[in-house]
């Protein structure tokens, strides 16, 4: 089932990038969300006429119907077979010190606005039986320290999944969630930068009491980013989660993601902590 719509959010860079591309290359009609005109440019110049790059910010009520409209205009009788809550940010830092404002803002884009998001496609996918991708991270499952809004973010999305797909399973709608470990994409050079403009404002004590552990944290995650898998690995497991007659409700992504996530649910609780400690000093 390659034919018909799907509409993938955060589709400027990596992994909803890759998506995009990769589902209109394979017979999609794609509608590629974005929030600037460069982007929207850019993946019209990479995609084929298929492809509609589609303004949507998902944290914004009005952008969400505006482009929902959008695509059920634009398909018609045509049927939307799936959608792929993709957007999302990474917010980094001590939780002592982080600011209250920057833990609303990452549940805002990566939880909230992944649920009005489907809200507002759900009347298309069930008319046409169609499926929802909620891309997560092993993230929902480990929580590293100094991600904790990022963690809690994505542990939300496995939570809102699972609901979600038994109540609109009987209804001929089909919910998986994608778990990639480390992939190659700017998130995290957007969240370090972010980061840094964080720990710029926080009181000095904040790096006497953490300045260490964030410093071991950073390169621990550097490390990681050396490990990355393209994003490209992440798009071939979301064309299994839209086309495959019996899709899994949860697939991992990535050698080293499936590594952790089996550590973590077979070793005790303070053993893992331990392992997470010593790798967070190099």
């Amino acid at each position: 089932m390659t034919s018909g719509g799907v509409v993938v959010t955060g589709a400027s860079t990596g992994i909803g990038n890759a998506c995009a591309l990769h589902l209109d290359r394979i017979g999609f009609r794609v509608f590629a969300g974005v929030r600037r005109a460069e982007d929207a440019e850019r993946l019209r110049e990479q995609g084929s006429a298929r492809l509609t790059p589609l303004t949507i910010d998902v944290t914004d009520a009005a952008s969400i119907r505006q482009a929902a409209d959008e695509v059920a205009a634009a398909l018609g009788d045509e049927p939307l077979r799936g959608l792929v809550n993709n957007a999302g940010i990474a917010v980094s830092g001590p939780i002592e010190y982080l600011p209250i404002e920057e833990v609303r803002k990452q549940l805002e884009v990566n939880f909230i606005g992944q649920v009005a998001v489907t809200q507002a496609f759900l009347p298309l996918l069930r008319r046409a039986r169609g499926r929802v991708v909620n891309i997560g991270s092993v993230g929902g499952e480990i929580a590293l320290p100094f991600l904790s809004p990022y963690a809690a973010s994505k542990h939300a999305i496995e939570g809102f999944s699972d609901s979600l797909r038994r109540e609109v399973e009987p209804l001929g709608v089909l919910v998986s969630v994608v778990r990639p470990g480390a992939i190659q994409s700017s998130i995290w050079e957007r969240g370090n930068t972010a980061a840094d403009e964080v720990l710029a404002k926080v009181p000095p004590e904040a790096l006497h009491v953490y300045g260490d552990a964030v410093r071991g944290a950073r390169a621990a995650a550097n490390q990681r980013a050396q490990e990355a898998i393209p994003a490209q690995e992440v798009a071939d497991v979301v064309e299994q989660a839209l086309t495959a007659s019996k899709p899994k409700t949860r697939y991992v992504v990535g050698r080293t993601g499936k590594v952790m996530v089996a550590l973590e649910r077979w070793l005790p609780d303070r053993v893992f902590d331990r392992l997470v400690a010593r790798a967070m000093r190099g």
